[in-house]
């Protein structure tokens, strides 16, 4: 005989609160409970935040108990939004359940039966709630809500204000104390940019603005900066660019020729095709901006440094004016204007397809597939929603103000306007499921072998991530199928992944390889691992250094005011300075760098206990394995050190 003490507490949402009934059954597969009322007051009526203890229940041998949840409606009917209810004996996550007002279940059914009836309806419920939309012509498709306010209550922020990007990123620039620099005007050189660096305490930040004209931290940052997924292997070079032997055998310390080079595998290119033809931000009638298309040859000398050796900014067939290529034996300013064209390229790229694309939009088509296929008691729903609960709420929060017609991102970004929608539509075409899977992606880059290409932090770590959350959710996967087959039987899964492949991801090519089945244990695995991974680990890794490498603006310039050069020599300071991001738009990149690297209040791992919340409209049921271990979860592994060998600073 064991008594399990049960507590609940009411979310920290708006609304969350009710005036209604609720009472609690503790349901086993033997027996009921009594149904008992949780006791309220009248002063805080289940209040937001409330925290109370409401009854104690006495467990007769049974290891598997469902809580049900009925609340029953006054004069006005006012749902609750309940956040994880707690056991004495077991702290156990509870699961989002959409449930009918009007329905009259007896509670005395067998637990099988209704659970089955009740997931069926939950399901409905949720294809209902979560339906998919095409914000724009071939984007990834996202939940159909125009903002925020209508998405269900349980998936939305507890904070409203912590998604709000017109005050994060004015509360950002008034915290940086960059008020004083918004008018439009250019900054006069190089050493001014160190105005906006005031109130940055960042070691990283410091250390990119002492060193980021050096060729060895500009090719460093390929392997480990905030976008370090657009360096390759180049076996052979492309047909627009016209690099030749003479223009880099400066460059080359092995003695060797450069196609010797190509064929030893000591050459890599960093190449941004996806911004040819893409119309540069023109949201600012009086100041014209401009994109470019650049090919960056880079080389990893005899010390294992990667540096860049050659950079073309046009993508004519021929060399000659108009498609001239930049060295490091150039004068400096040629070159370091053309370093800097390269980065605001790279920018661009990982704004839009390593960030937004490839992490927030993919992650939210996983998301609403969940909601829409996978009961809430499904063990699979249970081992994703930690890493997908906000998805959806932030995302529609930037679609409402940030990368909306007028938005914020046009303020200081080259592929502001138009250029949103033409970059992601291009990325859309080359996007694969196997470039989610983190160890092809490597191998697809040519950048697997840790011997070939060193002190690549991103790749090793990245691994050792991948493979630790690839066996956690192997274990879980195990755990609940014991065959191919009973992967097979499982309609839910088969459903999740068909609405990814067919609805969510409707507008990637025919070849993308979304599967639209999943036939056996070990694919399962991998399908939730690339979940998993590409929302939480990968999403670390590409945003949250944003403030570390892009807080300095000429190592990244979020926008450039002058055509690339389309000759040598006719550069000086004054026309890098007129290229460069304006006082305003500097403020407004540095504001906005700085509020999308930060935690919201519910991330990175605060309160895990409190994952997910439920809205109760009348009735739910809750696994409760009793006297089961608890393990740790992929969230809770930690942050894996860098070799202690290196130096120079990382992104993640």
């Amino acid at each position: 005989m064991f008594t399990y003490t049960v507590s609940v507490s009411t979310g920290k949402q708006e609304f969350a609160e009710t005036i209604n009934d609720i009472y609690l059954t503790l349901v086993g597969t033997e027996r009921c409970s009594d149904r008992t009322l949780l006791d309220k007051s009248i002063v805080d009526h289940f209040a937001r935040g409330s925290v109370r203890i409401v009854l104690s229940l006495t467990n007769s041998g049974q290891t598997r108990w469902k809580l049900r949840f009925e609340k029953e409606n006054a004069c006005v009917t006012v749902y609750w939004i309940c956040a994880t209810p707690k056991v004495t004996a077991a702290k156990y996550s509870c699961c989002h359940l959409y449930n009918n007002d009007n329905q009259t279940k007896d509670r005395n059914l067998t637990l099988c039966s209704c659970l089955n009836n009740f997931c069926n309806y939950i399901c409905i419920v949720c294809l209902l709630q979560f339906l998919w939309k095409e914000w724009r012509p071939g984007f990834p498709m996202s939940i159909d809500a125009n903002s925020s306010t209508e998405l269900p209550l349980d998936i939305q922020f507890e904070a409203a204000k912590s998604v709000d990007f017109s005050l994060n990123y004015i509360t950002a620039i008034r915290n940086l104390g960059l008020n004083k620099f918004l008018k439009l005007s250019s900054w006069k050189d190089i050493a001014d940019f160190e105005k906006i660096f005031v109130k940055i305490k960042n070691t990283v930040s410091e250390y990119v603005m002492q060193n980021w004209n050096k060729d060895y931290f500009f090719g460093y940052q390929f392997l480990n900066g905030c976008n370090p997924v657009v360096i390759k292997k180049c076996m052979n070079l492309p047909d627009k660019f016209a690099v030749t032997q003479e223009m880099v055998e400066g460059s080359l310390d092995r003695g060797l020729t450069l196609q010797e080079e190509l064929k030893a595998g000591n050459i890599y290119i960093a190449d941004y095709a996806i911004l040819e033809g893409v119309q540069a931000n023109a949201t600012d009638p009086d100041t014209k901006q401009y994109l470019a298309a650049p090919f960056c040859l880079l080389y990893k000398n005899s010390q294992n440094e990667i540096l860049p050796i050659a950079i073309q900014l046009s993508r004519q067939t021929t060399a000659g004016v108009g498609n001239t290529v930049f060295l490091p034996s150039d004068n400096q300013y040629d070159w370091m204007l053309a370093k800097m064209w390269v980065k605001s390229a790279d920018f661009s790229v990982h704004q839009l397809v390593t960030h937004l694309l490839r992490t927030h939009l993919i992650s939210e088509v996983f998301a609403i597939a969940m909601y829409r296929q996978l009961a809430a008691v499904h063990p699979v729903f249970k081992l994703l929603i930690p890493h997908v609960r906000f998805t959806i709420a932030i995302n529609t929060a930037a679609r409402e103000k940030l990368i909306c017609k007028s938005g914020l991102f046009d303020k200081a970004n080259g592929t502001g306007g138009i250029g949103i929608v033409e970059v992601i539509q291009k990325a859309m075409k080359s996007l694969t499921y196997k470039s989610l899977c983190f160890p092809e992606a490597m191998k697809a880059r040519g950048v697997f072998n840790k011997e070939d290409l060193p002190n690549y932090y991103y790749r090793d770590d990245g691994m050792m991530v991948w493979e630790a959350v690839k066996s956690f959710v192997s274990d879980v996967v195990r755990i609940y199928y014991g065959s191919d087959e009973t992967v097979q039987e499982d309609e839910e899964i088969q459903a999740f992944v068909q609405d990814v492949c067919f609805s969510g991801m409707k507008n990637c090519p025919k070849d993308c390889e979304f599967p639209n089945s999943l036939k056996t244990r070990e694919q399962l695995v991998e399908y939730l691992t690339v979940v998993i991974f590409t929302a939480s680990a990968q999403h670390a890794a590409v945003n949250f250094g944003q403030f570390d490498w892009f807080a300095w603006i000429p190592n990244s310039p979020s926008t450039m005011r002058k055509p690339p050069p389309t000759q040598k020599g006719q550069v000086d300071m004054k026309y890098i300075m007129d290229s460069l991001p304006d006082r305003g738009r500097s403020s407004w990149h540095l504001g906005a760098v700085w509020a999308l690297s930060q935690y919201q209040d519910e991330e990175y791992g605060k309160n895990w206990s409190n994952v997910p919340t439920i809205i109760f409209r009348k009735y739910t049921l809750f696994d409760i394995p009793l006297n089961t271990k608890k393990t740790g979860s992929p969230s809770e592994l930690g942050h894996l050190g860098y070799p202690s060998n290196s130096s120079l600073p990382k992104s993640y």
